[in-house]
């Protein structure tokens, strides 16, 4: 799993804290969590396209959530940021080397790819289970005060 997935919760939990009517662009968001830019915003686009972020354009513009975050769930945002494709790619290397068959001896795929996909069903279905509200909500207890009143300052700063 790609940097971008942290990336993207951490930005739609930032979101997710503004005021109504208020946006951060990708440049705002890149500064707060040092990260490039340019690969932030790539990534911002794709949760745009995914329906989780609605972006205002112009230079005043920014992203927002484009739902209530007790409606985006962790795997919403992996699946924008990685996609639909299986993570276990199998590339039947039981068919390669000297004890190689023809493909009709392979009737389905192996046992390695068969228990990589189950996992990967498990690990997607508890990743519907958790919203971004979820998170905001155990973060209350578990980020200092120090750092929220950081965050808040911040956020002041910038408007």
């Amino acid at each position: 799993m790609s940097e971008g997935v942290e990336w993207a919760v951490h930005c739609c939990t930032m979101l997710a804290a503004l005021p109504e009517g208020r946006t951060l662009g990708p440049g705002d968001l890149a500064a707060f969590f040092e990260v490039p830019r340019a690969y932030l915003a790539k990534h911002l686009q794709a949760l745009s396209k995914a329906g989780i972020l609605s972006a205002s354009p112009g230079r005043s513009g920014g992203y927002r959530l484009a739902r209530a975050a007790d409606a985006i769930t962790l795997r919403d945002i992996v699946v924008a940021i990685e996609g639909t494709a299986p993570c276990f790619r199998c590339q039947e290397i039981r068919r390669r080397g000297p004890t190689g068959q023809p493909q009709r001896c392979y009737t389905r795929p192996c046992g390695i790819a068969r228990a990589m996909w189950a996992a990967e069903k498990v690990f997607l279905a508890e990743l519907g289970k958790t919203t971004l509200a979820m998170l905001i909500a155990e973060a209350a207890h578990e980020v200092s005060k120090e750092q929220q009143a950081a965050t808040q300052r911040w956020l002041k700063r910038i408007a």
